[in-house]
């Protein structure tokens, strides 16, 4: 019995039968496969540099750089996506797109552009490594968010918008692209920030002040974003979560060391995970 992998070693142990009735020296000629065929697979993944940590079985892990096991604890995914089609926008290695297919979903769909397009951090070739290895039908399509359209890609049940508004020139009208896609469920996780402030707000990162980086743009606070789930049309906006942002705390208790005040409102920032239902 062997694990679900696309492989070729792999498969082949399971209609083999490899076990101790075998004789010995097919017992050490499938050993010495499996082991060149894993060291194969560990010189591919350290070719690529990879965002999300993803357990390809056998031992090996990638090492991405993301804390997307962690925030998997605080999403609120349905345990069970059975006859359900999902699709997740800007899946770049494709850790929930491959999450929500091990959970039964009936059809996913990973669509991302600028993580795939080899502009960022990372290319498209960990996430078809990994659905290689893991043997999935995951499908995929490149495509920018703001170009999401029934037309174009059709509706879906469930929707996961992971770590993307705040990546948007234009976050309200993001949404309203998302929302013309969503069948049902939207689960939504982002940068927040302006978290004591009661109205509606959102802060704008012109430059880099939200971790060096000049991809990110807005930090909309939880009221805004309740605010915006729902004037693009979601009937049921549901606050599921939030949780600190570590490069936030770090740097806020820093900047009080320094009685840096500009940056002491780094304390205002965490990440949130919102549900809405059309």
């Amino acid at each position: 019995m062997t694990t679900r992998r696309g492989n070729g070693v792999f498969r082949r142990s399971a209609h083999r039968g490899v076990g101790p009735t075998e004789p010995l020296s097919i017992r050490w000629e499938f050993a010495r496969e499996l082991t060149e065929s894993l060291d194969a697979l560990r010189q591919e993944v350290a070719r690529i540099r990879w965002w999300h940590a993803l357990d390809l079985g056998n031992g090996i892990v990638t090492p991405g750089i993301s804390d997307n096991v962690a925030t998997l604890k605080k999403l609120g995914l349905p345990p069970r996506l059975e006859g359900k089609t999902v699709l997740d926008i800007g899946a770049w290695d494709g850790y929930f797109s491959f999450e929500a297919e091990r959970r039964g979903a009936l059809r996913v769909l990973a669509t991302d552009s600028f993580a795939w397009s080899g502009g960022s951090l990372g290319t498209k070739a960990g996430f078809e490594l990994a659905r290689r290895v893991l043997g999935s039908k995951v499908e995929d399509l490149q495509i920018d968010a703001m170009d999401l359209s029934p037309d174009r890609i059709g509706t879906f049940d469930l929707v996961l918008f992971l770590g993307v508004l705040y990546h948007m020139r234009h976050p309200l009208l993001a949404l309203e692209r998302v929302f013309s896609v969503t069948r049902d469920q939207l689960i939504l996780e982002t940068a927040s920030d302006l978290v004591w402030i009661r109205r509606p707000a959102i802060a704008f990162y012109p430059e880099t002040e939200l971790d060096g980086d000049p991809t990110n743009w807005y930090g909309p606070n939880p009221p805004a974003i309740a605010a915006m789930l729902r004037a693009v049309g979601f009937r049921r906006v549901k606050e599921v979560s939030r949780f600190p942002r570590l490069r936030s705390l770090v740097g806020g208790a820093i900047a009080y060391v320094r009685a840096d005040k500009p940056t002491i409102l780094s304390f205002q920032r965490c990440r949130m995970v919102f549900h809405a239902w059309k």
